[in-house]
């Protein structure tokens, strides 16, 4: 029989610290549901190939958008993991804490407990930081994060032309000073991607009380209003695995609000369109889908520097022999190694813009490299005001629900990117690429007006594939939480959510690392402990932001 006293559904970012947390102490059972399959094998484990497994069925849910009607009836891919590790086991290792003031909003929003102070203990609890800035980093947490070589001299020169077109530099945007050019971190580790599958997962499953049942989650088992289990589907027989104290959703931002209202528990008039009972009537599932779009401004190279030089197969096949013998050389970094956080314009309080740097012109995917040496800045707005949804297609656990994103809905977002547009073009203009510079590839140097700028960015954003919000945390009066501050799933006993699903507002940056700090926390919750003392430190805000962009 499958029981235990903590199911937890999903082996990701948040669900594999839950299992190692919740089975530390030895006195209970964990149970973790994970539909996909293991993470061993070159393309998740060796850095440099992470835009293979987010295109693999083996290893991603293969979700999209609907059309989006702000961008040409576009279709946006959506990657999942689905795999041990979750989406860690996926995504492009960049680790981003978040901004102070994104949680101290959370915590203004309805979500108490969860501002910056409360949250930092969590943080540096995870973190085993190899550099950054001291007392403010973890240094012996399960999750190893380090800073690239810095070998290529481009990665210098994009934080030199920061500082020359008049921003902050930070050493450490994970410590008190996110703002400003500089060394982006990574969740790579002795030349591996250092998933949650390989941080938490693997040291949780050599315990005696955590169990790893491989199985599609196909709803939450509601007795009397308390969840006692989770039937799963596994080997086309449905059973259900049973929780003696909790069950806890960590699916992600697209299933975890499908399988709540699989279950019962959303909107009531969407469920029984369905034809599904309503258990619990949460308007707020599925609602608030919130999520970051970035474009790739793309300038040639003059000289050979680039990792256009190892495009070709022998290259490629070279850096994977050295990977796999030494994990050591180009194979064993994603090659995000610099980045910025700078604010869009005076009276801003704190950066509203994320850059990530990469030596070559090429996309996310790997796909469409440019026919030359090139380097390419990854640049977005962090808070869009745009609002989607996910909702059911079926009553079908097989069936992929429906995301609608609504991107650009806003008409502040238009403005924004114009401005992340022009603004990248500044910083490629200074000096510090005099050396490197040549033609600007994308969006081209014909692309000047408002209107053609409209034009490039409906065709060419790109989701930075951060989906976040749709179990909204708040307080358990407001009809459109789903979760309270404890991540109690309102109205159900024995129910938790713990995922970037429960975030109010997406945070600054890439979402590993927020998710990952939420089921840390949400294990203390869950075991009824005193949550870490809050931290005491101030983080730096710039004293120019009233007057001045930079």
């Amino acid at each position: 029989m499958l029981e235990a006293d903590y199911v937890i559904v999903g082996s990701g970012s948040a669900g594999s610290a839950l299992a190692y947390r919740l089975s530390e102490d030895g006195k209970h059972s964990v149970i973790v549901i994970e539909y996909g399959g293991t993470d061993i094998g070159p393309f998740i484990q060796m850095p440099s190939a992470l835009s293979f497994p987010m295109n693999m069925s083996r290893y991603d849910w293969g979700y999209a958008s609907e059309p989006e009607p702000h961008l040409g009836g576009r279709v946006l891919a959506t990657p999942r993991g689905k795999v041990l590790g979750g989406s860690s086991s996926i995504n492009g290792m960049v680790y981003v804490r978040g901004h102070a003031r994104d949680f101290d909003h959370w915590a203004e929003s309805g979500a108490s407990g969860w501002s910056y102070a409360d949250v930092l203990p969590y943080f540096k609890r995870m973190e085993h930081a190899h550099g950054g800035e001291a007392g403010w980093r973890g240094t012996d947490g399960p999750l190893h994060v380090q800073r690239g070589s810095l070998k290529n001299p481009l990665y210098k020169a994009f934080a030199e032309a920061g500082r020359e077109a008049g921003f902050e530099v930070t050493q450490d945007y994970n410590g008190s000073k996110q703002e400003g050019f500089g060394p982006m971190e990574q969740t790579i580790h002795n030349g591996r991607r250092w998933s949650t599958a390989n941080a938490y997962l693997r040291p949780a499953l050599k315990r005696k009380n955590v169990t790893l049942v491989n199985g599609l989650a196909r709803k939450i088992v509601i007795d009397n209003g308390r969840a006692v289990g989770v039937e799963i589907e596994k080997r086309g027989t449905a059973e259900v695995v049973k929780a003696h104290r909790e069950v806890i959703v960590a699916a992600s931002s697209i299933n975890s609000p499908k399988l709540l209202m699989l279950s019962g528990i959303g909107p009531a008039a969407h469920l029984r369109e369905h034809g599904i009972e309503v258990v619990a009537d949460r308007p707020g599932v599925g609602q608030n889908l919130q999520d970051h779009l970035e474009l790739y401004i793309q300038q040639e190279a003059t000289k050979p520097i680039t990792l256009y030089s190892v495009l070709n197969p022998i290259s490629k096949a070279l850096i994977g022999l050295e990977w796999l013998l030494f994990k050591t050389g180009l194979g064993a970094t994603n090659h995000f190694e610099a980045a910025a956080f700078v604010r869009s314009k005076a009276g801003v309080e704190y950066p509203d813009i994320q850059y990530h740097f990469l030596p070559a012109a090429i996309r996310y995917d790997g796909k469409s490299a440019a026919n030359s040496h090139g380097f390419q800045a990854h640049v977005g707005p962090m808070r869009s005001k745009s609002r989607g949804a996910v909702t059911l297609r079926s009553s079908d656990p097989s069936e992929k629900p429906v995301i609608r994103f609504n991107y650009m809905s806003h008409p502040d977002d238009w403005a924004d990117f114009r401005h992340c547009i022009r603004l990248t073009r500044e910083i490629f203009g200074q000096a510090a690429f005099d050396d490197y510079r040549g033609k600007e590839l994308s969006p081209g140097g014909d692309v000047e007006s408002d209107e053609a700028l409209d034009a490039f960015i409906r065709d060419h954003a790109e989701s930075a594939y951060h989906p976040c919000g749709t179990c909204r945390m708040g307080e358990a009066s407001d009809p459109m939480s789903v979760v309270d501050p404890e991540c109690r799933v309102i109205g159900i006993e024995g129910l938790r959510v713990a995922d970037s699903s429960i975030f109010p507002r997406i945070t600054n940056g890439n979402l590993n690392g927020p998710s990952i700090m939420t089921g840390e926390k949400a294990a203390d919750h869950i075991l009824g402990k005193t949550p870490l003392a809050p931290s005491n430190q101030e983080p730096w805000i710039n004293p120019r932001w009233r007057e001045s962009d930079r």
